[in-house]
């Protein structure tokens, strides 16, 4: 095959027309068990090259039978939807292909990184002196927010290695990456200290400060507090103005992981979720995951860039040639090859406003409310979840929440998942995708009842004490 860049591009518009059609006949890809996969597709990997007809063909059945992440009936993981000049930006980014980590290299798309993450911190309320960087997703902005909280205790770690009795703290309802971080860290999955949460799934300040002291009161060190601006199940929002207070009295790096909810930064109208976010020392947040940025859009601010700078800096002659340091971005991330994930979401941001990035965050939570307003105005249903949530958790008469979903998604009806809070299982139905209208949202009970009417018998029953 020839390498023809305007032949592939031509091929690929082909390809994106079949998809965007093929999601309005049929918004749920079929469900293919992993045991068929390799009869079901020609996936092999040969020694020469494939025919020409046969890879289009192939490639084609490959993009139809993947699961449609932006349909009108998903509403499965924690991102959905597309907006076009997001994409745009992805695109051109995938067609310039530079790397981020120095100016030499990446030139003028170093300041659209620089302008996102100005704005950003302007947002929050952090003052001069902060900085920030596009990491690879949710998981390695928290990963890095805890090295730099580690630097920032012991310097010394970096050289010697872990040495003393460093804790960190967490919700029990927090994000599972925080675990892996610590492994990689050094700190040691044994020293997280999980904190209980309340009814609506925040963190229990009175059991965090009980912890504390009596860690203290042992010999350990306390020197990092994870807190969550939309857990992954509930959506709920930790009291970050109260455990500011706890952090700064016993010298605590406080890291707000936004990865879900973090984007009401961008609305007056929901931006009192993260109250107190300025007193934090970094914040993180996925744009992929309620603002329509492709896969993968995550933004990590901190409140003093020496803090990057002094966790991640490694002197390199061959590679830092520009006299501005500030413009070489490698200085201050993980990674040096670092793609350009800023490009699709200024795009975005330029193209609508902060207006318009408001609006979009502002309709999902609409549209959490009809879902909730639907499911507490029927007695066949059961709700678990609260108000301000994107996500509306709930449980239909005495139908079993995960295998409900599995039948769903294994008939092609919808793509929902289901979660668990406190030891009760439920329906978790996420309401990210900001192309959906109210109909939607109502069409997505219509099918569940329908398919529930339908196959009633073939669905477990859960225990209803």
């Amino acid at each position: 095959m020839q390498n023809n860049i305007k032949e592939d591009l031509q091929f690929f518009n082909e390809l994106i027309n079949d998809l965007i059609n093929d999601e309005l006949d049929n918004p749920i890809s079929k469900s293919v068990p992993t045991s068929e996969l390799n009869s079901e597709f020609d996936l092999g990997l040969k020694s020469g090259p494939a025919i020409d007809e046969d890879f289009k063909r192939e490639l084609k059945k490959l993009v139809l039978s993947t699961p449609k992440s932006s349909s009108k009936l998903f509403f499965n993981q924690l991102f959905g939807g597309r907006h076009s000049k997001a994409i745009l930006g992805d695109l051109l980014a995938v067609m310039l292909n530079n790397s981020m980590a120095t100016y030499k290299i990446a030139g003028p798309q170093v300041a659209v990184e620089k302008e996102i993450i100005n704005q950003v911190n302007k947002l929050i309320g952090y003052p001069e002196g902060c900085g920030g960087t596009f990491p690879t997703g949710g998981s390695m902005a928290n990963f890095m927010s805890l090295v730099m909280a580690r630097d920032k205790k012991d310097i010394e770690i970096k050289n010697k290695g872990m040495q003393g009795k460093l804790l960190v703290y967490t919700s029990e309802n927090a994000h599972y990456s925080l675990s892996k971080n610590t492994a990689f860290s050094g700190i040691g999955r044994n020293n997280i200290r999980y904190i209980k949460s309340n009814k609506f799934g925040k963190i229990d300040v009175s059991d965090f400060k009980r912890q504390l002291i009596n860690d203290i009161e042992n010999g350990f060190v306390p020197f990092y507090l994870n807190a969550t601006a939309g857990t992954t199940v509930l959506c709920a929002f930790d009291d970050i103005e109260d455990l500011s207070h706890i952090c700064k009295e016993h010298d605590i790096w406080l890291h707000v992981d936004g990865a879900f909810g973090g984007s009401v930064i961008f609305t007056n109208k929901y931006n009192h979720l993260v109250k107190g976010i300025e007193f934090s020392d970094s914040f993180c947040f996925n744009a992929h995951k309620t603002l329509g940025a492709p896969l993968s859009t995550s933004v990590i601010v901190v409140k003093d860039n020496r803090d990057l700078y002094n966790s991640f800096n490694n002197d390199a002659s061959y590679l830092y040639q520009t006299d501005d340091e500030n413009y070489n971005l490698g200085q201050t991330s993980f990674e040096c090859g670092r793609r350009n994930n800023a490009l699709k979401f200024w795009t975005l941001w330029k193209a609508l406003g902060t207006e318009g990035i408001a609006k979009i965050v502002e309709h999902e939570f609409q549209l959490a409310d009809i879902a909730r307003n639907y499911v507490k105005g029927n007695n066949d249903y059961t709700l678990y979840s609260f108000d301000d949530s994107l996500s509306v958790c709930f449980n239909y008469k005495d139908f079993e929440p995960e295998d409900l979903c599995t039948k769903l998604y294994q008939h092609n009806k919808l793509m929902v998942g289901f979660g668990y809070f406190h030891n009760q299982g439920f329906v978790r139905l996420v309401t990210i995708n900001g192309e959906n209208k109210n109909e939607n949202i109502l069409n997505f009970f219509k099918v569940l009842e329908s398919f529930i009417s339908q196959n009633s018998a073939t669905i477990k029953r859960r225990k209803i004490s």
